[in-house]
């Protein structure tokens, strides 16, 4: 009963700073934040709510977002949701709570980095990146269970590798294999949902894909294989259920609408699945998994040091979402991907670099605060806190801290070309919340001994890296003071002092819908 009374008193103070229930369109959650769709973006209290003790960051992008961290949010959500709608039945014309005369304190670092996420954001408002996210919408849905099935492999292969419990290993084998076999159902539901179509329609044309009789069908010579194009088949698959779906809707008569335009929609999208899609979609997905061997098995610790190294700046840009569909191919492939491990080198080079900042500056209590309740959500791999209230605004660590996640890559990528591959079972989690997802081809103690060696090298990079180099010497003598930084100071980039820019200044998207894409954590 108390934890369920701090979770509604966490909901119950941030419904306010949020502009009140009036104000809120839309709740969802991933796995580290709860996501709001604002009516008016002006009536948040963006210092106040970074003050709460249970709020490690806010993000604004196409939802307002609130970091709350693995597990807190997905109850915090439900409460959240409750108080919503108990607000809007007693007083659904209540004007939101006016913020106080004298709001809590925040860190000048934490509103300079909210201003630059809002600028990148501006920045990455292409089409281009507003496609990779509607992608990205598709996938991240889906990480709770991936998560789930993962460990749950993790554990069975643990157990038949002991020869425990062997009445029990096949239904755990069971469980964690049932998601897998028809996650294609699963992205194609999502799929049509997101690009505007029925979504059981899209998961219908989809099922195709895993249905065991496309093995008696030949397409280009060569008989189908159930399973065959995987999820960027089924995504394929139901991005054109959708689009015959509204042709229909335009064409066909309301009186025969219900009969013609399902019937039309998995018939026409069923058959260019089946005598196309299936067959381009398997040499893609193939050539994917072909050339992520090829790259860390030649490229070793060379390619590791450029993934973990660049990652971060792709999460800025927004182009990390490309990724999500590519870590689920080789997964639905190979069991694990790959690529997971040395990117999530990142977050330990965010971890290392802000230790850095803690022992570089002694003397401002302020920032040192921040970064003693980040970093236990930063060694999981919840990064956002560290990057947007520390690194980020500070600039020089921001880019110390990709070093550090270039070594920990390389270091990973080294072992890859030396036979040892370190892969993970499903995507989202990173830094030590990674350890249960674990696998590779040489024993799980042998995986689990280099990936945590990784993120040593990375920690170690990014503070050795950050100590030394990342600290002009007049940043380093306008930080170090040992006193609350005021309200109206500057924040330094790279040595050069601009104004800082308070986050509820930040620009308001116009759009609201709410959008669960964001990379994994970690990601």
């Amino acid at each position: 009963m108390a934890t369920e009374d701090k979770n509604r008193a966490t909901a119950a103070a941030i419904l306010p700073l949020v502009g009140g229930a009036a104000n809120v369109g839309s709740i969802a959650h991933c796995m580290t934040r709860l996501r709001l769709g604002l009516h008016d973006r002006s009536l948040v209290d963006d210092e106040a709510l970074k003050a709460l003790p249970a709020v490690m960051g806010v993000v604004e992008d196409e939802t307002y977002q609130i970091v709350l961290g693995p597990g807190t949010v997905a109850r915090v959500t439900p409460e959240f949701e409750r108080l919503v709608a108990e607000a809007r039945e007693t007083e659904p014309a209540r004007a939101p709570a006016p913020a106080p005369d004298e709001p809590p304190t925040a860190d000048d670092l934490a509103a300079q980095g909210a201003a630059i996420k809002a600028e990148q954001k501006a920045r990455n408002a292409t089409p281009f990146k507003l496609f990779l996210r509607r992608i990205a919408n598709i996938f991240v849905p889906l990480i709770p269970a991936l998560i789930g099935c993962g460990i749950i492999a993790g554990l069975n292969g643990l157990l038949v590798n002991l020869g425990w419990l062997p009445a029990v290993t096949p239904a755990l084998a069971a469980m964690a294999s049932g998601f897998m076999a028809l996650i294609a159902v699963f992205v194609g539901y999502n799929t049509a949902k997101e690009f505007g179509g029925t979504p059981i329609l899209g998961g219908a044309v989809a099922a195709i894909i895993v249905f065991p009789g496309v093995a008696k069908i030949d397409a280009f010579g060569q008989t189908l294989s159930p399973g065959q194009g995987g999820v960027l088949g089924a995504l394929g698959a139901a991005v054109l259920a959708v689009y015959v779906e509204k042709w229909c809707r335009r064409w066909v008569p309301e009186a025969l609408d219900v009969l013609v335009t399902p019937t039309l929609t998995v018939l026409i999208s069923g058959l260019v699945t089946i005598f196309g899609l299936m067959y381009v979609a398997g040499e893609v997905s193939s050539a994917i998994g072909t050339f992520a061997d090829w790259l860390l098995s030649n490229g070793g610790a060379g390619a590791g040091f450029v993934l973990g190294g660049l990652f971060l700046p792709l999460v800025m840009l927004g182009l990390h979402q490309a990724l999500i569909p590519i870590h689920t191919t080789l997964i639905e492939q190979q069991g694990y991907t790959v690529l997971l491990p040395i990117l999530a080198m990142a977050g330990a080079g965010q971890v290392g670099a802000a230790m850095a900042v803690y022992v570089r500056l002694p003397r401002n209590e302020s920032i040192r605060r921040t970064i003693r309740s980040a970093l236990p959500a930063g060694l999981l791999g919840v990064g956002e806190p560290l990057i947007y209230g520390v690194s980020l605004p500070l600039g020089r660590p921001f880019v110390t801290a990709c070093v550090g996640g270039a070594f920990g890559g390389g270091f990973v990528g080294l072992f890859h070309q030396l036979g040892d591959t370190v892969g993970s079972t499903a995507i989202g989690p990173s830094g030590w919340a990674l350890f249960p997802l674990l696998d590779g081809n040489h024993g799980l103690g042998s995986t689990i001994a280099i990936y945590g060696a990784g993120l040593l090298a990375g920690y170690v990079a990014g503070f050795l890296a950050t100590y030394f180099f990342g600290f002009s010497k007049d940043l380093l003598t306008e930080f170090n003071v040992s006193q609350e930084p005021p309200s109206s100071t500057v924040a330094a980039t790279g040595g050069h002092r601009t104004p800082t820019t308070p986050a509820s200044t930040t620009p308001h998207n116009p759009n609201d819908p709410d959008s669960p894409a964001k990379a994994p954590a970690g990601v």
